[in-house]
C-alpha cells in the first residue's frame, strides 16, 4: 500500500521490495526445498533471489521504463542503458543466511540520480521492519522517523562487521583489524547482510559498521539511511566516495572519528607509511596467534589490551608521547603433586 506523504519513486520501490518480500517469506516457510548454486566459494544464489529480483525489476520498469537497472543477479541486462536514473538493487541481502533459514536478511533498493543516492528502501520481510529515505526528508523505520546513536565513547559501543569469506581476501589484515579494535568497544558482531546492517545503524541499534569486498548494491541504500538520519559514511580513510571502492564505514559522528583512526592504515588509499605500519602490525599478530605454547604472545587479546589501553590512558602533562607499556612478567605454573593415599595393608583391622 502507497504512502501518500512518501516520494512517488520511493512509494514504487517500497512496492516492488514488498512484493519481493513476500517471495521470500514464502520459500522461507519451506527453505529446504530450496534450489541452491553457488557463483564462487561461500557465495551462494537461490532461485529466491532470481524470483525477488525479478519482481524488483518489473516493478521499477513498469512504473519507469525509461530507468537504468544495476542489480546483483542480472547486472545491468535490463532497463535503459544510459539513463540519468539507476536504481541499485539486491534482491535478497544475507542469501547464506536465508538458505540456513537464520532470520538475518532483507532486500535493499536505491535510486541514484546523476551519480548520488536519492531514494533508498530496506526492507526486512521476517520481521516486516521497512527502512526508508528520501534525500533531505530524513530517514524512517516503519513511517517513524530514525536518528543514529547518541553514544559517543568508542569503548561503550556496539559495532558490526562482516568477516572476510571469498578466497583471496586478506584473512591476515582483517584479524589484526579486529585485534586492534575489539579491545577499545563494548562488542563487535558479524549479522550477516550489510544493507540491514548499514539500517541498523541508521537506526541506533548499532553505533557503527565496517566492511571490505562491497559492492555498490550492498551499501547504496543503507548509505542513504545512514546520511539521512544524522550518520557519516566513506571509505576506511573517511572519503566520503566510496561506493565504487568496496571498503565501507559508517556510523554516528563522534564514533566514526574514533574508528578512522583504526582503520585508515588498513585502506587500500592509505598513504605508503600507513600501508607499512600496517603490514608491521600484522605480521605481528600473524605471529602473535601461532600456536606455540611456549610463546606468551599467543594470549593476542590480553596483550593488546593492555598495551593500548595504556597508550591511550597514559597522557602527561607536557604533551609527551606516553611510556610504552611493560611487558608483562611471565609466570611460570608450578604442578602440585599429591601422593595417592597408601592401600590398606592385609594386617589393617579397619580394612576389613
Amino acid at each position: 500500500m502507497s504512502s501518500p506523504n512518501l516520494h512517488p519513486m520511493l512509494n514504487v520501490a517500497v512496492k516492488a521490495a514488498r512484493a519481493a518480500g513476500a517471495i521470500i517469506n514464502r520459500a522461507a516457510l519451506d527453505v529446504e526445498s530450496v534450489r541452491i548454486s553457488q557463483k564462487q566459494v561461500n557465495d551462494f544464489v537461490t532461485e529466491v533471489d532470481h524470483a525477488s529480483e525479478k519482481v524488483i525489476i518489473e516493478t521499477l520498469l513498469g512504473a519507469y521504463p525509461g530507468h537504468g537497472i544495476l542489480a546483483e543477479e542480472s547486472g545491468t541486462e535490463y532497463g535503459a542503458k544510459d539513463s540519468d536514473y539507476v536504481w541499485i538493487i539486491d534482491p535478497l541481502d544475507g542469501t547464506t543466511n536465508f538458505i540456513h533459514g537464520f532470520p538475518v536478511y532483507c532486500v535493499s533498493i536505491a535510486l541514484s540520480v546523476r551519480g548520488k543516492i536519492e531514494q533508498a528502501v530496506i526492507y526486512d520481510p521476517s520481521r516486516n521492519d521497512l527502512f526508508t529515505a528520501t534525500k533531505g526528508r530524513g530517514a524512517y523505520m516503519n513511517d517513524r522517523r530514525i536518528r543514529v546513536s547518541k553514544r559517543t565513547k568508542l569503548s561503550e559501543c556496539l559495532v558490526s562487521t562482516g568477516f572476510p569469506f571469498r578466497s583471496g581476501d586478506n584473512f591476515k589484515q582483517y584479524l589484526a583489524i579486529m585485534a586492534d579494535m575489539m579491545p577499545r568497544m563494548a562488542g563487535l558482531r558479524r549479522p550477516g547482510a550489510a544493507a540491514l546492517d548499514l539500517a541498523y545503524v541508521a537506526a541506533g541499534f548499532t553505533d557503527a559498521f565496517f566492511e571490505t569486498g562491497l559492492n555498490p548494491w550492498d551499501v547504496a541504500a543503507g548509505s542513504l539511511l545512514v546520511t539521512e538520519a544524522g550518520g557519516l559514511i566513506g571509505n576506511f580513510t573517511g572519503e566520503p566516495d566510496f561506493l565504487e571502492q568496496r571498503e565501507c564505514l559508517a556510523g554516528a559522528p563522534r564514533i566514526y572519528g574514533q574508528i578512522v583512526p583504526l582503520l585508515a592504515k588498513y585502506s587500500k588509499f592509505a598513504n605508503v607509511d600507513d600501508k607499512l605500519r600496517a603490514s608491521d602490525r600484522v605480521r605481528a599478530v600473524s605471529a602473535s596467534t601461532k600456536s606455540n605454547a611456549d610463546d606468551a604472545s599467543v594470549d593476542l587479546y590480553a596483550r593488546s589490551t593492555v598495551v593500548d589501553f595504556a597508550d591511550e590512558s597514559a597522557e602527561s602533562a607536557n604533551g609527551e608521547a606516553p611510556a610504552v607499556a611493560a611487558k608483562p612478567v611471565q609466570r611460570k605454573l608450578t604442578r602440585i603433586r599429591r601422593e595417592a593415599p597408601a592401600s590398606p595393608s592385609e594386617g589393617d583391622a579397619s580394612a576389613k
